[in-house]
Order: structure tokens, then sequence, then C-alpha cells
């Protein structure tokens, strides 16, 4: 089953509506209209195009194919790019970014390739400026090459290999780049979302990375008929504890956020972290929506500054 599926519709409801006790404020999508209700993405103008993967060394500006060292004998590699105003001899934030599941396409054309040079959160977050952005990949079980559904093989989905490739990317990009360990952001979109959870809080080794996470669309726990192991809610919730009371930005089209928001009141965990829950505005299952303007993206982009403060 494919995370990248039609959600249900509905219309921004207003900003100073909070239902339930959230750290942060809540803005929701209603569940009463159609999605074919919400404009399509395609009817605003994009006003960012994400640079175009190059083989080249790291330069500021330059989005290249990187692989990691211990990795070089294999097919495996990230997508990494130094912002415009990058240099040396100071500490930037950096966004790790997890893609959906490739192989996808919906009736308003949207599409995941499931490849790292495919992804667009982090380029739209920061319009390419203040923070180091990478495209990490998920792994196959014998750590050789990247796999463009979920992690690991079927039907084990094993993750341990994606994560072993995470923490080493996180301490390579942070020491030779000028990367802040402290001020590191998780992203994900559709599959990434889930492993923004499943994954990024999967160990405490690999949960203490995170400043901050940004799930856009799907959310660990919400749905339990995923075909790896460990996504029931009981897991899940285990997952979620090790959040810490860290924040979450967690956003999707149509009904998408309000059935996060819905899980999280109903399973008692609304306390584990600091929830900002919006609804994208758009009716696409595309991280290309922000890469146009919208007071979804203007919100993302005020709690990223804040979260890094």
């Amino acid at each position: 089953m494919n995370p990248c599926f039609r959600g249900h519709g509905g219309a921004p409801l207003p900003s100073a509506m909070k239902p339930f006790s959230l750290l942060c404020a809540a803005l929701l999508l209603a569940v009463s209209a159609a999605a074919e209700e919400l404009p399509d993405m395609t009817s605003v103008t994009p006003d960012l195009l994400v640079p175009e993967m190059i083989r080249g060394e790291p330069a500021a500006g330059q989005r290249v194919r990187q692989t990691t060292p211990s990795w070089e004998k294999t097919e495996v590699y990230h997508a990494l790019y130094l912002p415009r105003d990058w240099h040396p001899g100071r500490k930037w934030p950096v966004i790790i970014e997890w893609a959906g599941n490739g192989n996808f396409r919906n009736q308003f054309g949207d599409v995941s390739n499931g490849r790292v040079e495919g992804s667009n959160l982090g380029y739209g977050l920061t319009a390419g400026e203040g923070a180091i952005w990478v495209c990490v990949p998920y792994l196959n079980a014998a750590a050789t090459a990247n796999v463009v559904t979920w992690w690991g093989d079927p039907p084990a989905y094993d993750p341990e290999s994606t994560l072993a490739y995470v923490r080493a990317t996180v301490r390579f990009v942070c020491e030779k780049y000028g990367g802040d360990p402290a001020r590191v952001v998780l992203a994900g979109f559709s599959r990434g979302a889930i492993a923004a959870n499943y994954l990024g809080l999967h160990d405490d080794a690999t949960a203490r990375l995170w400043r901050a996470f940004i799930c856009y669309s799907h959310y660990d726990g919400v749905r339990t008929g995923w075909p790896y192991p460990g996504a029931d809610r009981a897991s899940a919730a285990a997952r979620l504890r090790r959040l810490g009371g860290r924040p979450q930005f967690i956003c999707g089209e149509g009904a998408n956020a309000a059935g996060t928001e819905r899980y999280l009141r109903e399973s008692g965990l609304s306390d584990a972290g600091k929830f900002t829950i919006t609804g994208t505005g758009f009716r696409n299952h595309n991280d290309a929506w922000v890469l146009r303007p919208s007071p979804a993206r203007i919100r993302l982009r005020e709690w990223f500054a804040e979260v890094l403060k």
C-alpha cells in the first residue's frame, strides 16, 4: 500500500481555533468538503525552482550528488545543497529530508519518484538561503543502493542500513560543511513524513539528532496497514514518546492534517511534543506546493525561524 494517496477534502478553519491543548497553535482543515473543492497548486505560479542535482564539488548555490564516506564503493548517494550565502567559518542549520514513495501518480497529475533528487521541501522552506539542505536516501538491507519504496527489503523492511547512513551523513555534513549539530531539522513527505517518526525516532541514537520535525502528508500511527513491522499504534506511540516535547510542524492536503490531529488527540499523545498542525490549502499530494506562495508556506517559514532561535 502506497502512502501517496488522495486525501479527503476540506477548507482552512480560522487559526484561532485550537481543538486540543497544544503547546503551539494549530490550524486545521475541515472535513466537510471534497478534495476537489480545494485549489490545485498549479493555479499558483511557482516563485522557486529547485536546482538540478549535478555531479561536482559542493559549492554555494549548488546541489550536488554525494556519497557519505564508507559508502563510496556502493551505489548509495544523497543530494547536498549548500545555500547561496554559504561560507566556511560559521555554523549553519541543517535540513535533512526524506522523499515519498516512488511509482506514484494520481488523478491531479501529482508524481513522486521516490528519489533524493525529486524532493522539494527544504528548498521551498529556505528559498535556497540560510541552511544546508540534504536529501538522504532509504537503503536496501545490504546498504549497497538506494530504494524508491519504503526502506530495506520486503518483507522484513529492516531500517538499520538507512539509519546508519543518515546518522553518518548528519555527522559528515556537520564536520565538513559547518552544519550545526544543535540545529538539525528532519523533514519528510508522505513516506518521508511517516519516516520522520518511524525512522527518525526509531532508537535513541537517531532520535537525539533532531531539533525539530516537518511531517507533510501522512504520520506514523495514523494508518496501521503499512507492510513494515511495527506499523501498529502501540509501536508508533512508543516511538513518538522519544520526541520528548520537541516541535513538529504537521501539514497535509485535504483532511490529512485533521486526521493526524484527531489521532494525536484521541490516542492521548497530544502532550508528546509541541505540535503545529495546518492544511496546505491545496488538493495536491505533492511537495512542490512549497515552491509556491501560500499562507501555509508563510506559517512554515515562521515556525522554522522560531525553532532555530
